[in-house]
């Protein structure tokens, strides 16, 4: 929970299958902790992923709830723009911000550290092999993520690593993004929105072999 670019709030709870249930409570919890009520929400910021298929839709699914329901503007915040952000690198640096995405592959996207400390996009978000991400990353470069620690040995020695432990994308990181988003007038069509996913979720991909010719032998 954020407001003028200040974290008012932030509550975490650990990774559980219970996020439908849980979601609400801790919404309750911040704006207690912040001192305000659902009424004194001028706007929702979410992470659209990529990320886990279940959280991303469950997250969003949320957020659009409150946003329909309040009439508020949604700031959609990129997650891995939001791991860059934790990063917590010196302007001018370089930052890889990878997650496991599995399979041997990570959720990536490289970005630069810009005078302010505004980052600048230099990849966008993709789905591919770490030894491929890592490609191209200067020495002295950031690399942040738990791909980081499911792949160790696809990254350069010379890249400066943050454990994910203490640099993810914390829901004060999101939101402060967010309430910048909102304030420039960056508002998300929340009839269009989507979770990020990168690639399709195995459901699909399997009814798109089964459609694809492997029926019964």
């Amino acid at each position: 929970m954020a407001r003028q670019d200040v974290v008012l709030a932030e509550l975490a709870e650990a990774t559980s299958r219970t996020h439908v249930a849980s979601l609400p409570g801790l919404i309750e919890r911040a704006l207690a902790q912040a001192g305000l009520t659902i009424r004194d929400v001028e706007g929702v910021a979410v992470s659209i992923g990529p990320g886990s298929f279940t959280g991303l839709r469950i997250g969003l699914g949320l957020a659009k709830g409150i946003a329909f329901a309040g009439g508020l503007p949604v700031a959609a915040v990129p997650t891995l723009e939001a791991l860059a952000q934790a990063a917590e690198a010196r302007p001018g640096q370089t930052v890889c911000a990878a997650l496991d995405a599995r399979k041997g592959e990570v959720y990536g996207a490289v970005f630069r550290v810009g005078p302010a400390g505004v980052l600048e996009r230099m990849r966008p978000d993709a789905v591919l092999p770490p030894a491929v991400l890592a490609t191209g990353l200067p020495a002295g470069a950031v690399l942040v993520g738990d791909a980081a620690e499911a792949y160790p040995d696809a990254w350069p020695a010379t890249l400066e690593r943050r454990r994910f432990a203490t640099h993810h994308p914390r829901g004060g990181i999101v939101a402060r993004m967010g309430a910048r988003r909102l304030v420039a007038g960056e508002t998300a069509d929340l009839g269009a929105l989507e979770p990020a996913y990168l690639r399709p979720p195995e459901a699909e991909i399997a009814r798109m072999k089964s459609a694809g010719g492997g029926g019964a032998r």
